[in-house]
């Protein structure tokens, strides 16, 4: 049987208060108390995975190691099949500025203007099916650790619509809806969304049963 975390404090290896609060929403109903791996002044280890499984453990083995508390990773992405299945591991790093654009950190209407161009690039009729892969990693400081993988098919719209989401959610309609995961109440894109169906395996694992 995979090893529990109970109920408690569990670090998320995050600096992103987006990510943080969308995870420790998920988490609350199981009696998880959920502190971001910025708040407790962590660096944030470089990503050289070159799968989500690979990025998360390196996320969540550092969190744990240098909190010595149980620590839980995302690494998540955007994939389009017209693109050879990119950005995927780097799609954080299509949002990033050069130092010369000044303001550094993450510009996601560049990086989704980016994804447009590569697209409009290929002709009016390339198919826009994506999909977001979420992978979650659980460590603990000695070492043990537990994977779940979830992911949510769409399909990619222009120009971005909507202002509740982050990242590239403003241009991605997922199947069977209309709006973009930047328009759906945040309840409704947590039912349906590539972290919730991760968050469903693990909460399987570690929760019921």
């Amino acid at each position: 049987m995979t090893r529990r975390i109970g109920s408690g404090k569990v670090v998320i290896a995050t600096h992103n208060a987006g990510k943080l609060k969308e995870i420790a929403a998920l988490m609350a109903p199981h009696g998880v108390d959920c502190i971001s791996a910025g708040s407790l002044g962590l660096p944030e280890p470089a990503e050289t995975g070159r799968t989500f499984v690979e990025n998360a453990l390196i996320k969540a083995r550092a969190a744990a190691e240098a909190s010595g508390m149980v620590a839980l990773a995302d690494d998540s992405g955007l994939s389009v099949a017209a693109l050879d299945n990119r950005p995927g591991v780097y799609t954080a790093d299509w949002a990033e500025r050069q130092w010369f654009e000044g303001d550094p950190g993450r510009d996601w209407y560049m990086a989704m203007g980016k994804v447009e161009g590569m697209l409009q690039a290929k002709g009016a009729d390339t198919p826009r099916d994506a999909w977001f892969t979420s992978v979650l990693a659980l460590a603990w400081p000695d070492g043990e650790y537990a994977i779940y993988e979830g992911r949510v098919d769409g399909t990619l719209t222009w120009p971005p619509r909507g202002t509740m989401g982050f990242g590239y959610d403003p241009v991605f309609v997922p199947a069977g809806r209309e709006l973009t995961f930047a328009e759906l109440d945040p309840a409704e894109k947590h039912a349906i969304s590539h972290r919730a169906d991760a968050f469903a395996k693990l909460v399987a694992d570690q929760f019921e049963g």
